[in-house]
């Protein structure tokens, strides 16, 4: 280890205990407790993920009172945006998410509020870099792709209506969902919600091709969270193209053509996703996928050659008019002759 890298240990420590003294000298003691375990599970000096009983606790703290879910966001929200070091910016970040997944339906509601609106529980790390060596600034991509990939998820699931992030390990038979066809008759919204999920699918290929930062243990835990994510994400793909069965013909053609363009987009990101994860590449949902991108241009393209047979007629109707209009003017100026 250099010494730049040990001068850099040292200084994160002592700012884990600075912070830590100033959380304790708080009037305050509820709030107090909850900046503790937030300072302890997201310290500078390990490279591993928050252990679970501090994540535990952040989560059960937030299901206690609306003014404890407060006191929990505004916690992670100070730590993150108040640091420079990618370790402690990605625990912040895996704490956030893990309250997606696991809080209480209160607490989701608050922590995903208005993500992209610039607020104080902004996730924008867009601009997040720490140059300090060559480890540091592969991890700072890591965090500027995971805030992403998690405001993404913010923004699908209030399009969806209901959270992405699976509070266990899902189960899902694809088998039986796309044996299944549901009866609804309302698909006003699922262009827009396809639109969305496949946002999020190309949000998450885009996670940074270091191998080297994808052997560390926060990062590998990390990717499990994501990669639960990516199957939620199939699973809501997967039930509205089943929810198109018998009604492909019925959709108008701009319909058809945002659809075929986000089944394309998503037929683009195969490959990557098969990469990132090697145990889920779900050939039957891929199968759905081309079928239905199928269908769909084939009832497109009987609809753009209807339309050029009309619209011949149409013009074969009008050159026709035209000639009978020139025949009469021309007998009647023989007549007149």
């Amino acid at each position: 280890m250099s010494s730049k890298r040990k001068l850099r240990d040292i200084i994160g420590i002592l700012k884990d205990k600075a912070s830590l003294i100033k959380a304790n000298l708080s009037t305050k003691r509820s709030i107090s407790s909850i900046q503790v375990t937030v300072i302890r599970a997201t310290t500078h000096a390990s490279a591993s993920p928050p252990r679970n009983h501090r994540i535990s606790a952040i989560i059960s703290a937030g299901d206690h009172s609306l003014p404890a879910i407060y006191a929990c966001i505004n916690a992670i929200m100070d730590r993150l945006h108040s640091t420079n070091n990618p370790y402690v910016a990605l625990k912040c970040l895996f704490i956030f998410h893990n309250i997606m997944a696991k809080g209480s339906l209160l607490y989701k509601d608050h922590a995903s509020f208005s993500p992209s609106s610039g607020g104080h529980n902004s996730l924008n790390l867009s601009g997040f870099y720490d140059k300090s060596d060559v480890e540091t600034r592969q991890l700072s991509s890591w965090v500027r792709w995971y805030a992403n990939v998690l405001e993404r998820n913010m923004i699908t699931s209030r399009t969806l209506g209901s959270y992405i992030s699976p509070s266990s390990r899902l189960s899902i038979n694809f088998d039986k969902i796309a044996s299944h066809k549901e009866n609804n008759t309302g698909f006003s919204n699922s262009v827009t919600e396809l639109e969305s999920l496949v946002c999020m699918v190309e949000g998450i290929c885009d996670a940074p091709e270091s191998q080297y930062c994808q052997k560390i243990d926060l990062v590998h835990e990390i990717m499990i969270l994501v990669a639960e994510d990516y199957r939620s994400t199939q699973y809501h793909i997967l039930i509205r193209l089943v929810e198109l069965t018998g009604r492909v013909s019925r959709l108008s053609y701009l319909d058809l053509s945002e659809l075929i363009l986000c089944l394309t987009r998503l037929e683009g990101c195969r490959k990557k996703l098969n990469e990132l994860f090697i145990r889920r590449k779900n050939d039957l949902f891929w199968e759905m996928v081309s079928q239905k991108k199928m269908e769909m241009e084939k009832v497109k393209h009987e609809r753009e050659r209807q339309s050029f047979l009309l619209w011949n007629v149409d013009e074969n109707s009008a050159e026709l008019t035209w000639s009978s209009q020139s025949f009469g003017k021309n007998q009647l100026l023989v007549a007149a002759v």
